[in-house]
């Protein structure tokens, strides 16, 4: 089986997350799309944990474009990214945008919104 194929069943919001379309002026978007088209297509299908990651990130995004609210979380946490000369700088913005799903379900489950009735 081709090596993108393979790659691309673990991966079921591909399409979804390629084809979004975003403002014009939203440059987080488009990077985060970016680093999503990049990272997926630079994963070892042989090594379970970069397919598990990728799996996440497929998630993440997946929520980043449905979700408002963690669509707003994530601009205001991408603001405070370091990464380290030492690192992989791909591979450690994925696991930054992982951290702060993470974060965001943590806090999420524990606030309750009620929508407001006019």
């Amino acid at each position: 089986m081709n090596k993108n194929k393979a790659i691309l069943k673990h991966c079921p919001n591909f399409y979804k997350i390629i084809n979004f379309e975003y403002l014009e002026d939203d440059e987080l978007s488009e990077r985060l799309i970016r680093v999503y088209h990049d990272y997926v297509f630079k994963v070892d299908i042989n090594n379970r944990v970069q397919v598990n990651k990728l799996e996440e990130l497929d998630l993440v995004l997946n929520k980043y474009i449905d979700d408002y609210f963690f669509r707003k979380e994530l601009r205001s946490e991408m603001k405070q990214i370091r990464i380290r000369k030492d690192e992989d700088k791909l591979t450690a913005i994925v696991n930054w945008i992982i951290k702060v799903f993470d974060n965001y379900e943590v806090g999420y489950t524990r606030n309750i919104y009620f929508s407001r009735w006019i």
